[in-house]
């Protein structure tokens, strides 16, 4: 029998904006780079958990000024300038959150779901990209690597999110993020995953798809009006 679902996890950059690695691909294609280049260079191999800077930076072990010396001098190893900030502006001018993800999120708290943000991200970013969402509103757990320690696709960071909202299991939660690897690592464990692309209306629909398959109709979860059941939830991070 299909086990009816009970949480919905959130990726945040990528998913509620526009993608970093989007953002990365296109410094390089300025600057007349192999995108794929670029982005390995920056961001390292993201569907592995490795001592790539960027990766120790979004496990908290190391600041953004030390990550970026470092990425900039793989880049120069590699013939290139590898700017990280060049990166993180690009991302900056890309426009605010992305409202039909904000509206999907309210309206599967909504109907009772218990939800969650999991976002690989570095300390110095706590403030900026915690103001552009109403993070209470939305969601029961907000769950942040450089806080935790461990960043996706290590499976710690799914199931400690799940222990957050519940102890809630893998088979009975879906996952939501713009990267493959990512969502690889949350079927292993169990899970049901949506990979979300630069349009993220199919999402939205693949989406509504699973939760109906899975005994959660969407017009449930379209609709939004009131919430399935009372609960305080705990705020992970």
């Amino acid at each position: 029998m299909t086990e009816r679902v009970e949480a919905v996890l959130f990726d945040f950059g990528g998913v509620f904006t526009e993608s970093p690695f989007e953002a990365a691909r296109g410094v390089g294609r300025d600057l007349g780079i192999d995108p794929a280049l670029m982005m390995d260079t920056v961001f390292g191999p993201y569907d592995e958990d490795t001592d790539h800077p960027w990766h120790r930076l979004e496990r908290g072990e190391i600041p953004l000024v030390e990550a970026h010396e470092a990425i900039l001098a793989l880049g120069r190893s590699r013939g290139f300038e590898a700017d990280l900030f060049r990166v993180l502006a690009v991302l900056a001018r890309s426009g605010g959150p992305r409202r039909e993800m904000i509206e999907r999120a309210r309206a599967l708290r909504g109907a009772g779901l218990r939800t969650a943000i999991v976002t690989n991200n570095a300390l110095e970013f706590r403030q900026t990209w915690r103001v552009l969402l109403p993070l209470d509103e939305l969601f029961d757990a907000v769950v942040d690597s450089c806080e935790v320690g461990f960043r996706k696709p290590d499976p710690r960071i799914f199931q400690h999110t799940l222990t957050l909202l519940g102890g809630i299991a893998p088979s009975r939660a879906l996952f939501l993020d713009d990267y493959e690897g990512n969502l690889r690592a949350a079927r292993a464990l169990g899970m049901q995953g949506v990979l979300v692309n630069l349009d993220p209306s199919s999402a939205l629909a693949a989406l509504d798809e699973l939760l109906a398959s899975r005994g959660t109709g969407t017009q449930q979860t379209a609709g939004g009006s009131e919430r399935g059941s009372e609960r305080g939830g705990e705020r992970g991070a």
